[in-house]
């Protein structure tokens, strides 16, 4: 290009020679004599710009400067690369480990589940060992078309259940167990008023229950119901005793009004669970399912709502003691009729009022009169005439028991040995 500046990359740039000293103009000023060879103070001497070479320094080198507008690189694709060779690797390593494991080195098995390390095995003082436990004695009972439950007492094949349970019998009764079976049974005896019944299973060497102390359980205690509730055998419930000693009066409308110092309990139990055992911790049956409290207005209607009771088995197992060796059971009196359904005396206090008393029965031998009104049986306490019927009637005849009474104004204790009933 001519008459101009050249423009080049520089990638063949030579320095370039200085043209011929031009000599100093006459007359010119001295100081300029000591930098004739200084480029940037002659105007005549060539010039040259020179890029020094980076200089070498042991020192820290400064920080590069990153351009902030530069695209940056993303790292989810490292990311996923890194998570996909872990999978790879856990499913590698899984099937070579299932490989070795079962000594296989052939084609494909199918159809061979491995087994769950101890399926089947449970602690004995576990809630599913105690039910492996009790389960072989509990039966179902099926009476003219109905169901209710029951357990094996004995060996030779006595079953304790529910009076109301075989109440109507025909002559037609069958039991079933646990594993399936069935076998035919008989009636024994029963006792509507403690409402226990004995029946007897045509099969030997049964599996019976171990019976606990009714009189040595607490509120709290864990506990597990049995029975065939809504007719699905072999249903456990589990819950806890919720009160002792729970007065209920029960019976269908003029029928036989039963009384009970009941167990009571939250744990399920439904219609077909009568008769079925309640078992404590250690698997030993304490007490008879047989009551429940639902908010149904009929019998169709009942159902669970956690309000339980359950007959004592110390109470249960002396009854069906009594029937089993004579055919009928005693019933343990105080000798007195009480007045129920409310509280009693002048004051309206509470407590079980005696609107008669029996000559030389328990309760005037005791020093007790018409009148007397009875506030606590062995430390509990009345409300009515039917606390003190049902916990009578928890005793064993022979039994002897501490009672409280007011007589007019004044507060007495005495002790009462309570008796069978004459019947």
């Amino acid at each position: 290009m001519s008459g101009g500046t050249d423009v080049t990359d520089g990638w063949n740039w030579r320095q370039p020679q200085p043209p011929p000293a031009a000599p100093p103009p006459a007359g010119g000023s001295p100081w300029w004599s000591d930098a004739l060879t200084d480029p940037w103070r002659d105007p005549y001497a060539p010039s040259a710009v020179v890029m020094p070479s980076a200089p070498i320094s042991a020192g820290p080198q400064p920080e590069a400067v990153t351009n902030p507008d530069a695209p940056r690189r993303s790292l989810v694709p490292v990311l996923l690369i890194c998570l996909l060779t872990a999978l790879l690797a856990g499913g590698v390593g899984g099937a070579l480990g299932y490989f070795f494991a079962n000594g296989r080195g052939g084609g494909t098995q199918l159809g061979t589940p491995l087994a769950a390390p101890g399926a089947a095995q449970r602690a004995p003082d576990s809630l599913a060992g105690v039910a492996k436990q009790v389960q072989p004695s509990v039966v179902t009972v099926r009476v003219s078309g109905a169901i209710g439950s029951g357990f094996v007492a004995t060996r030779d094949g006595y079953v304790i259940t529910n009076d109301h349970v075989v109440e109507g019998a025909d002559g037609t009764l069958s039991v079933s167990f646990s594993d399936g079976s069935t076998a035919g049974a008989t009636l024994v005896g029963r006792d509507p008023e403690s409402d226990i019944a004995v029946i007897k299973v045509s099969k030997g060497d049964l599996p019976a229950v171990q019976f606990g102390d009714s009189d040595s359980i607490a509120v709290g205690d864990p506990v597990l119901a049995f029975g065939s509730p809504l007719a699905l055998n072999n249903t456990v419930t589990q819950g806890i005793v919720s009160a002792l000693d729970r007065t209920i009066q029960a019976g269908d409308p003029g029928g036989t009004t039963r009384y009970y110092a009941a167990v009571q309990t939250d744990a399920a139990v439904n219609q077909g669970n009568s008769g079925g055992p309640l078992v404590d911790a250690a698997g030993r049956v304490i007490g008879v399912n047989s009551v429940i409290r639902s908010v149904g207005g009929t019998e169709t209607e009942a159902g669970n709502i956690g309000l339980a009771f359950a007959i004592p088995i110390n109470q249960a197992k002396r009854i069906a003691q009594d029937i089993i060796d004579t055919g009928k059971a005693r019933r343990t009196v105080i000798g007195a009729e009480v007045s129920t359904g409310g509280t009693t005396g002048s004051s309206g206090a509470a407590g079980a009022r005696l609107r008669s008393v029996q000559s030389a029965g328990p309760a005037a031998t005791a020093g007790l009169k018409s009148g007397d009104v009875i506030t606590k049986l062995d430390g509990h306490v009345l409300e009515d005439g039917t606390d003190l019927i049902a916990l009578v009637r928890k005793y064993a005849p022979g039994s002897t028991v501490a009672v409280e009474y007011r007589r007019g104004t004044g507060t007495r204790s005495a002790s009462v040995t309570l008796a069978a009933d004459a019947k």
